[in-house]
């Protein structure tokens, strides 16, 4: 088996295992309430975090001239509720995923122009492939630093790319919220300086479990240390993508925009 099938089997296999973990290693309830307790939401914080969710590279970069070709006009409309749109992101998946369970939706109730918050379950999936790195830095900790397994976790902390089954797993775990409850922000629609800036940071934490593992650190002690990453982490999220709600009030219109009920819901839920 040459390097390249080694290297497109190992990405498969960890691609596959990035669902939200609840064995072993996963985030547990209790662990996700100290990282949730640990986020002090300051009021600089929400400056950072509203400076960072309403600026656009691309409208400074936009050239006025290349809009006067554009030719708007297509024979054949398609109806529709409102398209989705991933903007510049890896989150085919979690729009397909995501507009499979839209469109029941829009037919079960009767609903207008409507969609599920695509940042909800995009938060706590780059949270849990964080966890997935962690813990495979820590289950690996007593391999060399050149053994191949270790080199491809920590050429790949984590990445925006997922599969059908990772909607499942995470929506399963954490419900889902209406967009207009956790909406998108220009981190979540241009998510590579984001990924870039928490991969960094999971490197720099992965050298500090192995270290602490090589000097016989008990497995307590571990655990509450990557803990403690998960919150920094956490913390850049909430950052980049806002604040997951835990409770919110929704009201639902029906096709004609009228009013049919509002409810308070949990993102369990409203899944439910």
């Amino acid at each position: 088996m040459n390097k390249q099938i080694l290297s497109i089997f190992v990405f498969c296999a960890f691609s596959c295992s990035t669902q939200a973990q609840e064995l072993k290693g996963g985030i547990s309830d209790s662990m996700m309430q100290q990282i949730k307790q640990s986020y002090a939401n300051t009021p600089s914080d929400k400056a950072i975090r509203n400076a960072i969710g309403n600026n656009d590279i691309r409208k400074l970069a936009l050239n006025q001239d290349n809009l006067k070709g554009m030719d708007t006009h297509f024979s054949i409309k398609v109806p529709s509720k409102g398209i989705t749109d991933q903007k510049s992101s890896g989150r085919c998946w979690l729009f397909t995923g995501l507009n499979v369970m839209r469109a029941k939706a829009i037919a079960k109730h009767n609903l207008g122009a409507f969609e599920f918050s695509q940042t909800y379950p995009f938060f706590f999936d780059q949270l849990e492939k964080a966890n997935l790195f962690l813990q495979g830095i820590i289950d690996t900790s007593s391999k060399p630093m050149d053994d191949k397994m270790v080199e491809w976790l920590f050429r790949n902390p984590l990445s925006d790319g997922g599969t059908f089954t990772g909607v499942a797993d995470i929506v399963s775990k954490y419900g889902l919220v209406p967009k207009d409850v956790m909406p998108e922000t220009n981190s979540s629609e241009n998510t590579s300086r984001m990924a870039g800036l928490i991969a960094l940071k999971l490197r720099e934490q992965g050298l500090q479990l192995r270290e602490l593992a090589a000097k016989g650190a008990k497995p307590a002690a571990i655990e509450k240390t990557k803990t403690e990453m998960l919150s920094v982490i956490y913390r850049m999220l909430v950052l980049n993508l806002g604040v997951p709600p835990t409770e919110f009030t929704w009201t639902e219109h029906n096709a004609k925009g009228e009013p049919v009920s509002t409810e308070t819901y949990t993102p369990l839920s409203f899944l439910k």
